[in-house]
């Protein structure tokens, strides 16, 4: 429970102190830092760091869950807010020795915790940041009715994401791979009546999460087949710089004319900014071209990161 003081009001934190709070709860509730290792880290003492976490959580600041409506860098947050006229924007701290998909799907789904309401429609596109996302969302839309809606084909890409609660919700995939074999069969399946309901129906949610891929042999779309070795090189030379939703785009936000586009099954990126709230959720040294590409292509509203990733992104854009 939080302390309060003798007037029985919670004790408050200034924006320089909450965001330390919120640094610490981070390594602690999230990462399972022991506070040493936190201390050493920050450059703080055992005894600092104990009482950052005492203070927290008698401000209310900590209780189950980290309740700061920053959870991460203020600071950051706010220069990438004003910077590239985003609607919102999240950081958490770096750890380098951890994955950053994992990470940064975990914080965003905190985030759209705070955002959905009781039978939203959220629209989902894949990579690994927002498969994680949805997992830890499965029980949150189960409980408050919500739906899901996919924005590109290839359902084995979302069902580890659904999981066992996403049985039991309501969940509308569209029944395609995400990469057709021709053209023509691809505008075949897109002008299916059910492809079509899917499609539109995702441009009515109210929230979307994305991925933002990089052009390189380890991408996801690689690792899953749907792009060979020479032809991310070939993007390359085109000048791909990332892609959204199988999409590729160069580092002005343009998409680019690709025989591969032909043949995917997706919401177009011109179509997704019909959705209100987009999230793209992504960090990494790989990801600073992609993400910087898709902030000039305003193809999302908020982002979702970590400290090192932000800070070279402001660097980049002065």
């Amino acid at each position: 429970m939080a302390m309060r003081d003798e007037h029985g009001l919670r004790p408050e934190l200034d924006a320089d102190s909450e965001e330390l709070v919120a640094h610490v709860a981070w390594y602690y509730y999230n990462d399972g830092l022991t506070q040493g290792d936190i201390a050493e880290r920050l450059g703080l003492s055992r005894i600092k760091v104990s009482r950052l976490l005492d203070k927290g959580r008698q401000s209310g600041l900590i209780e189950v869950q980290i309740n700061s409506p920053y959870e991460g860098c203020l600071k950051l947050q706010q220069e990438l807010i004003s910077t590239f006229g985003l609607a919102d924007a999240r950081v958490i701290p770096a750890l380098d020795e951890a994955p950053a998909g994992a990470r940064i799907g975990l914080a965003a789904a905190k985030f759209l915790m705070r955002r959905l309401e009781p039978r939203d429609l959220l629209a989902v596109g894949w990579g690994d940041a927002a498969t994680t996302a949805l997992h830890h969302l499965s029980p949150t839309i189960v409980k408050h009715e919500m739906s899901l809606v996919s924005l590109t084909g290839g359902v084995s890409l979302y069902v580890d994401g659904v999981g066992a609660h996403g049985q039991r919700s309501n969940v509308h995939l569209i029944p395609t791979p995400l990469r057709i074999s021709s053209p023509d069969f691809a505008e075949m399946l897109r002008k299916e009546p059910y492809v079509q309901n899917v499609l539109a129906m995702a441009l009515t949610a109210r929230a979307a999460i994305v991925g933002i891929g990089a052009v390189s042999r380890t991408a996801t779309l690689v690792r899953n087949g749907y792009c060979t070795n020479s032809e991310i090189e070939l993007f390359a030379r085109k000048g791909a710089v990332g892609d959204m939703l199988g999409y590729f785009y160069d580092r002005d936000g343009q998409v680019l004319s690709l025989d591969l586009h032909e043949l995917v099954v997706a919401v177009l990126l011109e179509e997704l900014k019909r959705i209100p709230t987009i999230i793209a959720a992504a960090a990494g040294p790989e990801k600073i071209e992609p993400i910087l590409g898709a902030l000039r292509g305003r193809f999302f509203n908020i982002l979702v990161t970590d400290e090192t990733t932000a800070a070279e992104l402001l660097r980049r854009a002065e």
